[in-house]
């Protein structure tokens, strides 16, 4: 077979073989997500190179990316969230953004990188969208943990990307034109969010419901066009493609909740987790620059570096929740919220292409947010085991009947 003919179905089958060997009774049990990355590093170009990033192949990256912000806009409910744990998550990712700067200020000084900026910003992210399956697997999405966790992740997924978009990274940018044009895309955003809350005409209503279990799928169809809608506006306005995915995520969000939405949730979840988002991933690891990696003593070095640093700049602000949660579980929000990757994929790219990071340090930050995703949730979980015996769940908008 000629992976460069037929990469969608290498890709296909890595999908498929990732989460069949996450089932296999191993004492340490390997993410699916982490293993897609794993197996499209060995069939990329670098190892068997039986995959190549071409046209298509990176076209449906971006998409699947695009998915996984779109699907971690989607759980973020507002009624859940507000109050305490923003508060707690707002204040959690200022602390994390100052351990950042310090963290890359100092890696400068001594030499390993070069603008801090960027790799400070990276130190800030949390990988929420991919966190996500976890969290609902094990049942903690309900739970007060888990929307503690949920809003400590929302914040360290959304805030590096609105920093990225407001300062500048060339000399024809500026503060004051990147705020305006943030402030742009937000005005748009929240009309379309006021224009789908308030303009629900019955009989278009209706018509969605019958589409739902029909083959046209409608209501699924409107939500990928408000996503690549707001992705394009985003595009065209020089801001990151996953802010305008992630502002998707939340209307749909605010729209579809209660009970009656659940087959619609399901249906995102079938394309996005069942077919887009695998697609990231494994294209991830088709695209990791390994040589940059092996090849560069600095880069190796820069690899343990980053993952300490992912789980000092993340996980000390849980210092903050000492009122909310014990020890135990205060050190697996730690480790969850330590977990990285897609943004900083997102983040190395820009790093890259702006000659702000060079491609040995980019791949090491990548290969620190893949490390941190296959032990890090694997701790929380160990930590997490016993503690949600009895604990509270929080009323969800999503899952109860609308009244």
């Amino acid at each position: 077979m000629d992976g460069h003919q037929h990469p969608i179905l290498v890709i296909a089958l890595i999908a498929v073989l990732a989460p069949l060997i996450s089932e296999l009774p191993f004492r340490f049990r390997l993410p699916s997500v982490v293993l897609e990355i794993v197996l499209g590093i060995v069939v990329g170009p670098q190892v068997l190179n039986l995959v190549r990033v071409e046209a298509v192949v990176d076209a449906l990256w971006t998409v699947g990316l695009c998915f996984l912000f779109l699907m971690a806009g989607i759980e973020i409910d507002f009624s859940r969230l507000r109050g305490r744990p923003i508060q707690l998550a707002t204040g959690g990712w200022v602390l994390s953004l100052a351990l950042g700067i310090g963290g890359a200020l100092l890696l400068n000084v001594v030499g390993l990188i070069g603008p801090p900026f960027l790799i400070a910003v990276a130190l800030t992210t949390t990988a929420i969208g991919a966190l996500l399956p976890i969290l609902r697997d094990t049942g903690e999405l309900p739970r007060k943990f888990g929307v503690l966790t949920l809003a400590a992740g929302a914040v360290g997924e959304f805030g590096p990307l609105l920093l990225l978009s407001l300062l500048p990274l060339s000399v024809e940018q500026s503060v004051e034109n990147n705020a305006l044009i943030v402030v742009a895309f937000a005005v748009v955003a929240v009309l379309a969010a006021a224009a789908t809350l308030r303009v629900q005409p019955p009989r278009f209503v209706a018509m969605l419901k019958r589409h739902m279990y029909r083959s046209s799928q409608l209501p699924v169809r409107v939500a990928v066009l408000l996503m690549a809608a707001l992705v394009v506006v985003a595009a065209e306005l020089g801001l990151e493609l996953l802010i305008g995915a992630f502002a998707a995520g939340l209307i749909i969000g605010m729209v579809a909740r209660g009970e009656e939405s659940e087959p619609f949730h399901h249906k995102l979840d079938g394309l996005g987790f069942g077919f887009l988002i695998p697609i990231f991933f494994v294209v991830t690891g088709v695209k990791f620059d390994l040589n940059a990696l092996i090849g560069s003593t600095k880069s190796l070095l820069c690899v343990p570096l980053f993952l300490g640093l992912f789980l000092l700049v993340r996980g000390l602000p849980v210092l903050l929740y000492r009122r909310e949660l014990g020890g135990r579980d205060r050190l697996a929000l730690a480790f969850y919220s330590a977990s990285a990757l897609p943004v900083v994929v997102a983040i190395t790219q820009v790093g890259v292409e702006t000659k702000q990071i060079e491609p040995g340090i980019a791949a090491a930050l990548v290969g620190a947010g893949m490390i941190s995703l296959l032990l890090f949730p694997q701790i929380a979980m160990t930590l997490r085991a016993h503690s949600h015996v009895g604990e509270e769940i929080v009323p969800d908008a999503q899952h109860d009947p609308t009244p």
